[in-house]
């Protein structure tokens, strides 16, 4: 305060003084070059701690921003500050993107490099999906209902356990929506990616149950030393359970936790997976049911015994077309 004084009569805490910087004459040419670098990089270390600090905070959220370019399979999304990046493996499977559209993604990564602050964001995340419904549901915003577990396979379907913290709220229909509303925007966003809601059993059996859905199973019998689950499903249920190439069970074990193999109601095993792979017997992966595979054996055995014995082929009448030839025959003969 004392020195303040010195520059200015009557200086006070708090106060900014503004002096000018005295000349000086060994100030050539390499020494300004040196204090103007010296000046940008201590402006763009203090952009790039303030970039650092405002995403931070929004990591874990979804971001907004326009397509900016594409280059080696991955999307550069402008942010405003700075630039985002959507690499190809966070991508969904099948979507397009144009330039200058807007697009909307999960923050799941705030690096600090070299040059400044590299933004990861994905679509492909499952917390994308959570994210998404709490901008459609409140329930879920608010925490009223949590979700418990996510099993998702971008861009082609999703499923989703949810448990309640309040009895008068519902976690599934919190979801659907009214008319089925907040699940029909949240799959538009996704490019139409199917999304199985459930409710959370902290009953194993009851949750594999579930899980399995649209399936209804017969039976679920555990074992706890495996973790393995074996599912009875009806002969007209095992298509719904195991799901085109194996999604349903895939996505279902994952889910859960459990391994789970599918058997028929006649203890035929039929498809097994651990969440990551599935096993099929043949007549599944040849997408033919082992019921629809004998109907099919039997129709043409059926067929081939219905054939007409040799006698009587002998008098099934001739064609008309066989009929002419024989005439066309005898008249060359009573011509020669």
């Amino acid at each position: 305060l004392n020195d303040a004084k010195l520059m200015k009569r009557g200086a006070s805490v708090g106060e900014e003084i503004i002096f000018p910087l005295e000349p000086q004459d060994d100030f050539g040419r390499i020494a300004a070059q040196t204090a103007k670098q010296v000046v940008i990089q201590k402006v763009r270390e203090a952009e790039k701690l303030s970039m650092m600090e405002e995403f931070s905070e929004k990591k874990g959220q979804i971001v907004s921003g326009i397509v900016q370019r594409m280059e080696r399979g991955a999307i550069f999304v402008d942010l405003g500050r700075t630039t985002g990046i959507i690499p190809y493996e966070e991508q969904i499977p099948g979507e397009r993107y144009r330039m200058g559209e807007r697009i909307r993604a999960y923050l799941y990564a705030v690096d600090e490099g070299f040059r400044g602050v590299y933004l990861r964001l994905s679509r492909a995340h499952p917390k994308f999906v959570v994210k998404l419904f709490e901008m459609e549901a409140p329930e879920l915003a608010s925490g009223a209902i949590e979700v418990k577990a996510l099993a998702r396979e971008p861009g082609s379907r999703t499923k989703i356990a949810l448990a309640s913290l309040d009895s008068h709220v519902d976690p599934v229909g919190s979801l659907v929506g009214q008319r089925g509303v907040r699940v029909s925007t949240v799959m538009s966003e996704l490019g139409g990616e199917r999304i199985d809601i459930i409710e959370w059993n902290d009953d194993a059996k009851e949750f594999v149950k579930e899980a399995l859905s649209p399936a209804t199973p017969l039976e679920v019998v555990l074992d706890e030393a495996g973790h393995r689950a074996t599912v009875t499903v009806a002969e007209d249920e095992q298509s719904l359970a195991i799901g085109r190439g194996g999604q349903n069970v895939r996505l279902a074990a994952k889910l859960t936790g459990w391994n789970i193999d599918i058997v028929s109601a006649g203890g035929t095993e039929v498809a097994e997976s651990d969440g990551e792979t599935v096993a099929m017997a043949p007549s599944e992966e040849a997408g033919v049911m082992p019921t629809e595979s004998a109907e099919i054996i039997t129709q043409e055995a059926e067929e081939i015994t219905a054939l007409p014995a040799e006698e009587e082929l002998s008098s099934i009448p001739a064609s008309d077309e066989t009929v002419a030839d024989k005439e066309e025959d005898r008249d060359k003969a009573k011509d020669e």
